[in-house]
């Protein structure tokens, strides 16, 4: 009987790959737009379909998984061009962004990611986001031993509030702004840390509320993310006011 023909493997099978992952299952009720604010229109698409077209533009992103609420029947509406072998869905969808993200790395693993593979989590409200920018926090953090995020140093005067005997507003005092960074997504992080990063966050419901995005899931664990300057465009899409400068931003843009 011949001996079985021994399993071969070139230097392409162990290089991580990059996959983007962009949660969209919140409401957004802060954005005051009657719906859920990802599936708005500006300037022509909904929030989410000029996102997922600059991701689209990232052709070292082996895909891109969209994570949705499991009630969600209106994406593919909105978003009728994202399709194909790089265009992923999951209804998956926690209560929170990190339960959603959680979910959405748990699919990722289903369909062949591995723990060594990089993970680029970004906001489904950053409509604005360039490939250029994501190209470069790719470049700067692929190997870094951690993984990083865009963010901004902080050009404003920071206040501290507290509530007024009138329930007003006002201010507590000054915050040093001094190695102060305002922080945006992508965020890259190799799965095989981010997941028990989460994982571990939300088991304790008061860390859980401390994690806001995955570096700080990242930070819970004693780890120290990498910075990668971002941009003032690639802002998140929150209040009303938002969306009218986002209009504006995208109509100088030429089209893709």
């Amino acid at each position: 009987m011949p001996s079985p023909t021994p399993l071969t493997f070139s230097a392409h099978d162990f290089q991580p790959r990059c996959f983007a992952l962009v949660p969209c299952a919140g409401v957004g009720e802060r954005a005051g737009v009657g719906g859920p604010k990802q599936y708005h229109p500006v300037a022509g698409q909904s929030v989410v379909a000029h996102t997922l077209a600059a991701l689209a533009a990232v052709t070292r992103l082996d895909a891109t998984l969209v994570v949705l609420s499991p009630d969600d029947a209106v994406f593919e509406r909105h978003v009728p061009g994202f399709d194909g072998d790089r265009a992923w869905v999951a209804r998956v969808g926690g209560v929170s962004r990190a339960e959603s993200v959680a979910n959405g790395l748990e699919e990722l693993l289903a369909r062949g990611a591995q723990p060594h593979d990089w993970v680029l989590v970004h906001d489904a409200a950053r409509c604005l986001i360039q490939p250029e920018w994501v190209n470069r926090l790719i470049d700067e953090c692929q190997d870094d031993e951690l993984g990083g995020l865009l963010a901004l140093p902080v050009a404003d005067t920071l206040k501290a509030s507290l509530m007024g005997s009138g329930g007003e507003p006002r201010i507590q005092g000054t915050v040093d702004r001094a190695a102060k960074w305002s922080a945006q997504t992508p965020q890259m992080f190799r799965l095989g840390l981010l997941r028990p990063a989460l994982i571990a966050a939300l088991s304790d419901p008061q860390t859980a509320r401390a994690i806001t995005d995955e570096a700080s899931a990242i930070e819970a664990l004693g780890h120290s993310p990498r910075l990668v300057l971002g941009a003032f465009e690639n802002f998140k899409l929150t209040w009303p006011g938002d969306f009218a400068l986002a209009e504006r931003l995208l109509a100088t843009r030429p089209a893709r």
